[in-house]
């Protein structure tokens, strides 16, 4: 993918780099450029996620064989053979012709979900900054001890390895694997793009709810990122463990603007099992317009606030679709050791180096922080997710900030 597609060179280079590492395991991936050069959506070719109801109306109109498999209730994914000549249809005009026919909204494109939003800025707002050996998380760990008797499924880029060891307010946290890559010969370690996202996540829900269950899944393992049906398999399925809290921490925009088809029925299916809530990162856009699956009804939709704690942080998405503000610039948790390089202008190229801590920002880690007040608030009222989510969410109403919205704070330190 080049900016001969419309993308710009910032735009264009992430995009080949997700791309490569997908083809990589075979599945070919595009993007569609937006007006300002970032990137619209990116999907899978020759998937199509479909409605049950229409599934056979659409295979009829698709120009191939395809297979179909379930990808969660009420949902198929479609996936048409490739064609040895190379002429297998792109994805938009087939729905393009399906909305004409069949009308809009029966099927969509297998969206790319990334740790970076919908015009391609990482979805933590800044690349990972240095910070002192040994410095305290911010926020810092709560005296309440909160959280105990909640399971907080945490999906996102998996559990670095030895960080429950190193990191006291990461003990007892289980999770997938994030592995680094092998040391270099010189016994140097390298840090890719992404790595350590979910952990430092998992900090941060665990220092605002240290007594929580809390379950790291490396569901974007693909260049931080992972296919739409996969991500809602992996929902889907951490519904049989009994989980009371789900915290994402991705953000995308999509075809059309319409919410994502297979994640808009995972939801409909959690709110069947009583008292499930699901947080989720607004975006770093800076933008009002919707992104998914944040601005999908039934959410907890979450902002960042600036380090002042009273005005928004400049890079966090707002609007009506975006529930409550909590901090997200500038806080500090766990990450890895090792060495990072960045990626992105004005600091590509740049060296940092770190030693199990990190400060970072951006909408994925004000999003534990809401995670985390509602584990808190579960174990002291004895309130389930649904009950405590919503009563925090009036506090926040009734403290709003003129020009902001609704705001939640973690609790501070006591002052000696």
């Amino acid at each position: 993918m080049t900016a001969d597609n419309g993308l710009d060179s910032v735009a264009a280079e992430q995009v080949d780099y997700i791309a490569s590492a997908f083809g990589e395991r075979g599945t070919a991936i595009s993007a569609v450029a937006a007006a300002n050069g970032g990137v619209s959506y990116m999907y899978a070719e020759g998937h199509l996620i479909v409605r049950d109801e229409h599934l056979g109306r659409v295979q009829q109109m698709l120009p191939q064989s395809c297979t179909a498999e379930r990808v969660t209730q009420g949902i198929m994914l479609l996936r048409m053979a490739e064609d040895p000549s190379g002429g297998q249809p792109a994805v938009p005009d087939l729905l393009t012709q399906i909305d004409a026919e069949l009308g809009a909204g029966i099927a969509t494109p297998n969206h790319v979900l990334t740790t970076a939003d919908g015009i391609v800025i990482p979805c933590p707002a800044t690349e990972p900054q240095e910070v002192y050996d040994d410095i305290e998380p911010s926020p810092s760990v709560d005296v309440d001890n909160g959280g105990a008797g909640v399971l907080i499924y945490i999906a996102d880029t998996g559990l670095l390895d030895g960080a429950t060891a190193s990191v006291p307010w990461l003990a007892g946290v289980q999770g997938d694997p994030d592995p680094l890559p092998k040391p270099l010969p010189d016994g140097s370690q390298t840090i890719p793009p992404y790595a350590g996202h979910g952990t430092f996540v998992a900090g941060v829900a665990r220092c605002v709810a240290p007594q929580a269950d809390v379950f790291v899944a490396n569901i974007f393992n693909i260049a931080g990122s992972a296919l739409e049906t996969d991500f809602v398999c992996k929902l889907d399925a951490a519904l049989n463990i009994g989980v009371d809290i789900f915290n994402l921490s991705v953000t995308s925009s999509t075809r059309n603007d319409m919410p994502m088809l297979s994640f808009a029925a995972w939801l409909e299916r959690a709110q069947q099992y009583k008292g499930v809530v699901c947080t989720v990162a607004a975006g770093n856009s800076d933008s009002r317009l919707p992104e998914w699956p944040a601005a999908v009804p039934g959410t907890v939709s979450v902002g960042a606030l600036a380090a002042d704690w009273h005005s928004r942080a400049d890079f966090s998405n707002y609007g009506g679709w975006v529930d409550v503000y909590a901090p997200g610039r500038d806080l500090v948790n766990a990450y890895a050791t090792g060495t990072y390089t960045c990626r992105v202008p004005p600091y590509a190229g740049q060296e940092r180096k770190f030693y199990g801590m990190a400060r970072w920002s951006g909408t994925s880690f004000s999003t534990p922080v809401v995670t985390g007040l509602i584990a808190a608030r579960m174990s002291r009222t004895g309130e389930n997710g649904r009950q405590a989510a919503d009563a925090l969410l009036a506090e926040a109403r009734a403290q709003a900030i003129p020009g902001v919205g609704a705001v939640l704070l973690p609790p501070r330190r006591p002052e000696h």
